[in-house]
């Protein structure tokens, strides 16, 4: 399904085996590519916050706009596929001082939602007249509600407390661990001289890997392909082609393309990852 994407839209700004990466206005591209090839879309858009990489709009503006585009992702994803969303909070003027933009979202969108999970990051800004924010949400959706990828199997729990348990003689738990609750305890990446993480890029908001990768094991099978596009410093694309899944991103900003290239080189040139993905392909 690759080298469809390839051929409607020409040669990517980063090319690697199993990986394209794009450095387009996303709805723009994905009106050029008239067949679905999207198993799983993992992505994380502009919050409309005023970050350094995006342009405030009207609120309204704003939903309008991620309806459109969410709308061609969902006519590019395959019958079984789904779509990951992550968004942010924002104020509404006299109304809300943090609202989850998903809360106005969802209901205006194509696809079916399975699940909230909120990922619960640890670090964050301290409140003084309200609870200190430690979380975001994301949105678990899936275009035939009878017929998704779910591999639980993949991202058990190994931390059971009672493994031994039995019921009429039989262990009662699987013995690869339990089903994770839909609150993830996953630290966020850092910034600082003193606590930045070992995968911080200069992208100012940055997904850590385990998050994604548990995504994509979740909701997507190898071989498969992963989408992105708002790919942004590239980790939905590290953790596809780690677990030997085929990626294609977009970004519009050129400089994070250039970071999510020199990601995905460093990546594909260490002989310890190469080894993990040719793993991960067997079995």
């Amino acid at each position: 399904m690759m080298g469809n994407v390839t051929r409607y839209l020409g040669k990517p700004f980063y090319e690697a085996p199993n990986c394209a990466i794009y450095n387009v206005d996303c709805l723009k591209a994905m009106k050029e590519i008239p067949l679905a090839f999207v198993d799983l879309t993992v992505t994380s858009p502009p919050y409309n916050i005023g970050k350094e990489y995006e342009q405030v709009m009207p609120l309204e503006d704003y939903l309008n706009w991620c309806e459109i585009w969410i709308s061609e992702v969902y006519r590019l994803t395959k019958c079984d596929g789904s779509f990951w969303l992550n968004l942010g909070y924002i104020s509404i003027p006299n109304r809300s001082k943090a609202i989850p933009l998903s809360y106005l979202l969802w209901s205006r969108i194509p696809f079916f939602l399975i699940q909230e999970i909120v990922w619960n990051y640890g670090a964050g800004v301290a409140g003084k007249r309200f609870f200190s924010p430690r979380n975001e949400k994301f949105l678990w959706c899936v275009k035939d509600p009878l017929d998704y990828t779910f591999n639980l199997d993949e991202i058990r729990d190994p931390d059971v407390k009672y493994p031994n348990q039995k019921k009429n003689g039989k262990i009662k738990v699987n013995s690869l661990g339990k089903n994770p609750t839909d609150v993830w305890q996953i630290p966020k990446v850092t910034s600082g001289a003193n606590r930045s993480s070992k995968e911080r890029t200069p992208h100012p908001a940055q997904f850590p890997r385990t998050l994604i990768e548990r995504i994509v094991r979740a909701s997507s099978r190898a071989e498969q392909t992963v989408f992105d596009p708002f790919i942004g410093s590239g980790t939905t694309a590290i953790a596809a082609l780690q677990l030997g899944r085929s990626v294609v991103g977009m970004e519009i900003n050129d400089g994070y393309c250039q970071i999510a290239a020199e990601r995905v080189e460093r990546f594909l040139s260490a002989p310890q990852q190469m080894c993990l993905t040719h793993c991960d392909n067997e079995g």
